[in-house]
């Protein structure tokens, strides 16, 4: 039957900034589908550990800073992962940071912190969970793109350039892993409301300018996204690799 190949049953997924927002949605759905879950967080993750519990999961937190993590701290993220629940099938790669600026007056650390965590960080991550998902035969890999993988965005050059190297590198691992039943894609998310874009929905002219470009009328929210993470972690997208999957409202059709 269809439905049974988007069970997640007997599965472990490993969702990076799982403590809100779009990771939290992002956990849960995948909980739901019967994932077991780790979460790695800066911040506190006892609501999603309690979402994810209550519907009959295991869950395992693990605290790392991204920003500081090393390679061989992202090694071991993993690692912990694998002695604690016994596997790692699939990977979510959606904690991220933006810094607003503008271009001219942009600093070193601005660049730095959000290239790190956007994306040395997702490679790295990814690499040690390809190695393991190898061993195992297979896996899914889930990175978070944007619209700003597609388009320039404004005051905010370090961001726009993460997530359009994020869209490149889905596509570059997608090549180079699927020969070992490994799944790279991306989701690109629109305009969502997150902590993220607080500035934007603060600022009511910018607020009524984004609405009135979304044919959908409305920012998006975490749950919009639970039904492609869970296809994209399934068996139901098993002939899907290096695709950027828009989750926008409409917005890159105008």
């Amino acid at each position: 039957m269809i439905l049974d190949q988007f069970k997640l049953t007997g599965q472990v997924a490993l969702v990076t900034g799982a403590a809100q927002g779009l990771g939290q949605g992002c956990a849960v759905a995948l909980a739901e589908a019967g994932a077991d879950i780790a979460a790695l967080h800066i911040s506190d993750v006892t609501q999603t550990g309690k979402t994810i519990t209550a519907r009959g999961r295991r869950f395992f937190a693990l605290k790392c800073n991204l920003r500081e993590a090393s390679v061989d701290d992202l090694n071991n993220v993993v690692g912990e992962v694998v002695a604690q629940l016994g596997r790692l099938d699939i990977l979510v790669n959606n904690a991220g940071i933006i810094r607003r600026a503008p271009a001219i007056e942009f600093s070193e650390k601005d660049w730095d912190d959000v290239l790190q965590i956007n994306l040395k960080a997702v490679f790295f991550l990814s690499q040690a969970a390809a190695r393991v998902m190898v061993k195992q035969g297979g896996g899914k890999i889930i990175n978070i793109a944007s619209m700003l993988s597609f388009q320039g965005g404004i005051l905010v050059p370090s961001y726009t350039s993460s997530k359009s190297a994020i869209a490149g590198l889905t596509r570059a691992l997608a090549n180079e892993w699927a020969k070992h039943n490994i799944n790279v894609n991306a989701i690109a998310p629109g305009y969502m409301a997150t902590d993220n874009t607080a500035a934007l929905r603060a600022d009511p002219v910018r607020n009524a300018a984004i609405l009135d470009r979304i044919p959908a009328g409305r920012w998006g929210t975490p749950e919009d996204l639970q039904g492609i993470v869970v296809f994209l972690a399934s068996a139901a997208s098993n002939y899907m690799h290096g695709a950027i999957v828009p989750v926008d409202g409409g917005w890159l059709a105008r």
